[in-house]
């Protein structure tokens, strides 16, 4: 596997590693090419780049702009495609197409939830509020998992007129999916096929999980079969990776196999993601010849591996235990030249931490930072919670403080696990100090609002050197924070 894994890399020259960039460390590209350069926070405006690309004299183009929208959606930055919009429509650069507004509308579910997109479909003209808006609408409503509303508005569109295309029928679908009313989706399914709106493949593949979810392996294999005879339907790989997992899930490991082959013949030259996700499947089975060969076949095709398909191949390799080649390959990563995501590393961390060994996960991550590499909070947390899992609470408390104190700018979402947070805090209130208490909770504040746990910490410290403790349960009462039976017996036994 070691040599294997050598051969596949030994051809990859680094390439310079690409930062952050302005507009100006680019030499003329098209707008497009240099919004989609711009790293970083995926919530960082990306309107001072827009206003500069405009303030040097270049052209602007509507089509590029929705270009540009529609990749930032695809990636998942939906607050930046907003941005995009709005800068699109205050600039005057075109007017506002129907089909416009049904993006915006979709994109502000997306960033602001359901009541900031009810608002703008409510402020649109009548001459806006096309199918496509009330869709759009619907794909705000079944993000939230809002059956009433969701049934209601599609109820309107059918008394409106509207013809219901599969898009309708697949969001319902996607509702019933996301809260758990799986037996539901095959009605919608024979409801489509009844008003002669043609399924396409995702209209399918949504009612196979259903199947699947509900271990109805007969069902999806019928409906699998209805799908390969099909003439209007081109099997993908996707579909085929969905029956495979059920299969995995139902212990029918044979068949899986069978629909992993057919999933991987389904594999097109520029289905880069596919392969992580066969791979995953793979490791699934246990099938680490599997796992190698489309790693090479992934390389072969698409001349590169990505930070994700990194990722995928060492969560691989940790879930069976290979930690010597998932070394190996971290190794390879390192001089890989790829734009480097300690996410990526954090994966080895993890796999070290869950197994026990976070002495080796630190000496790992310490050696990371020697190297100039820097690391975000949930790599020291990772290693916290693993220390946490031994009861080494020293260590513990230690790696968590570092992870507490360095900026999250990059990865604004973090937080710690609460559960490690918890083991920390009461092994803190049982045996450290004051000071050190006070100090932890601070930390922790700047994360995540106060919790039962502080409160025990901080009562139980100040309780073990006879110091009163009415500021801290009124402050409890503040926070909404009822004393449990742990904090009432501190309580009590500091009374006696």
């Amino acid at each position: 596997m070691l040599s294997s894994l050598n051969r596949l890399t030994s051809h990859i020259k680094p390439n310079n590693l690409r930062s952050m960039c302005t507009l100006r460390r680019l030499s003329n590209p098209n707008l497009y090419t240099a919004i989609n350069s711009l790293h970083g926070n995926p919530n960082h405006s990306v309107v001072p780049a827009l206003d500069q690309w405009m303030d040097s004299g270049r052209k602007v183009q509507v089509s590029e702009l929705q270009r540009i929208i529609r990749n930032l959606r695809r990636r998942g930055r939906y607050s930046q495609a907003l941005q995009v919009s709005e800068w699109m429509e205050n600039q005057g650069i075109c007017s506002f197409l129907p089909s416009d507004h049904a993006v915006r509308l979709d994109l502000i579910g997306n960033v602001h939830g359901v009541e900031s997109a009810e608002s703008y479909f409510n402020s649109m003209r009548d001459p806006d509020r096309t199918v496509k808006a009330y869709g759009a609408l619907l794909n705000c409503y079944v993000r939230a998992g809002s059956t009433t509303k969701s049934l209601s508005l599609v109820q309107k569109m059918k008394d409106m007129g509207f013809i219901l295309s599969h898009l309708v029928y697949n969001d319902l679908m996607c509702l019933y999916t996301k809260i758990g009313e799986h037996e539901k989706v095959p009605r919608l399914l024979a409801e489509m096929k009844a008003n002669d709106v043609s399924p396409n493949n995702f209209s399918y593949r949504i009612c196979l999980n259903s199947y699947g979810a509900r271990s109805d392996i007969e069902s999806m294999e019928r409906l699998l079969e209805e799908m390969e005879k099909d003439s209007g339907i081109s099997m993908d790989w996707t579909t085929y990776s969905v029956v495979a997992n059920h299969y995995i899930k139902a212990g029918l490991s044979d068949k899986a196999k069978v629909a992993l082959e057919k999933s991987e013949q389904s594999l097109g030259k520029a289905d880069g993601p596919g392969y992580a996700h066969l791979i995953t499947l793979h490791s699934s089975l246990q099938n680490k010849d599997d796992m190698l060969r489309l790693w090479h076949l992934k390389k072969a095709a698409l001349n590169r591996h990505t930070n994700m398909d990194y990722a995928v191949m060492l969560g691989s390799l940790v879930k069976l235990g290979e930690f010597e080649e998932a070394e190996t390959l971290m190794e390879m990563y390192e001089s890989s030249g790829n734009n480097y995501d300690f996410r990526v590393p954090n994966v080895l961390l993890l796999g070290y931490s869950q197994n026990g060994e976070a002495e080796k996960a630190e000496a790992m991550l310490v050696g990371l930072v020697e190297k100039g590499r820097v690391a975000i909070p949930s790599s020291w947390s990772i290693v916290a919670a693993g220390y946490a899992r031994k009861n080494e609470m020293t260590k513990a408390v230690k790696c968590m403080k570092k992870a507490l104190t360095l900026s999250v700018d990059e990865h604004c979402d973090w937080s710690p696990a609460l559960d490690a947070i918890a083991s920390m805090l009461h092994w803190l209130g049982d045996e450290g100090t004051i000071d050190e208490v006070e100090a932890f909770v601070e930390l922790l504040k700047s994360r995540i609002p106060m919790n039962r746990d502080m409160y025990y910490a901080l009562i139980n410290a100040n309780v073990n050197v006879g110091r009163e403790v009415d500021d801290l349960l009124e402050s409890m009462k503040v926070d909404k924070i009822d004393a449990d039976e742990k904090i009432e017996k501190i309580l009590r036994e500091g009374q006696t």
